[in-house]
């Protein structure tokens, strides 16, 4: 199975494109469409999508990639999960936005995890772009953990990390997962938009009733 998925689909720019890298596009395509519709279809194909990525990363040298893609798999486990019942007492959960807590969080670990990783990446592996790798990396563990709990601030780090993904996959000659990335950036344009007309619609006030007037006096 291992050797079907890495053996050669289609060529571009003289460049393989693996099956692994075509079932890869497909299924992400899939996967941030239903994301984007808060559809929870997204979760399973979103698993299979990142073991299949996993396949693709590890041959292509992208090390911190491929065993991203492990921690993705847990991860889409729990925001099947939280979406399921990791709103108030146990009902599916509803958009939010990130408070200061989780900023503060979610900032200082990406940071800490960004220079460890690069530390490893440079010094351990024989990764040639060891610094892009860490940190797109550590912004796609801040996105899926806001993913996971539905805060709309996570479409942002997202595209943050998409506007990297882009080139270091030409770079990588991944041609085609780049073309994915760049749909990628469209679709969280799309659930940016989406989410955030779905918080506003749950903060609005609801419509208060008028209340009836007094009566009329008889005479």
């Amino acid at each position: 199975m291992l050797d079907w998925l890495t053996g050669t689909a289609f060529t571009v720019a003289g460049t393989p494109t693996s099956r692994a890298e075509l079932l890869g596009f497909v299924t992400g395509v899939l996967n941030v469409w239903l994301l984007a519709r808060q559809k929870m279809w997204n979760w399973p194909i979103g698993i299979a999508n990142v073991l299949l990525l996993m396949v693709l990363f590890w041959t292509a040298g992208l090390y911190a990639d491929a065993g991203l893609q492990i921690v993705y798999v847990g991860l889409g486990l729990y925001g099947w999960w939280a979406w399921l019942f990791g709103g108030t007492e146990r009902s599916r959960l509803v958009v939010a936005r990130t408070d200061r807590r989780e900023w503060t969080v979610l900032v200082g670990a990406g940071a800490v995890l960004t220079l460890l990783l690069w530390l490893l990446l440079d010094r351990a592996t024989d990764s040639t772009v060891p610094l892009p790798d860490a940190v797109t990396t550590a912004l796609s563990l801040m996105a899926t953990y806001g993913q996971c709990r539905k805060r709309v601030e996570s479409w942002w780090i997202w595209i943050a990390a998409d506007l990297i993904y882009i080139p270091l996959y030409v770079y990588k000659g991944l041609h085609l997962t780049a073309g994915l990335y760049a749909v990628f950036l469209g679709l969280c344009v799309l659930g940016l938009r989406n989410w955030r007309a779905d918080l506003r619609r749950l903060s609005a006030p609801a419509a208060r009733p008028v209340a009836p007037g007094p009566a009329p006096a008889t005479p």
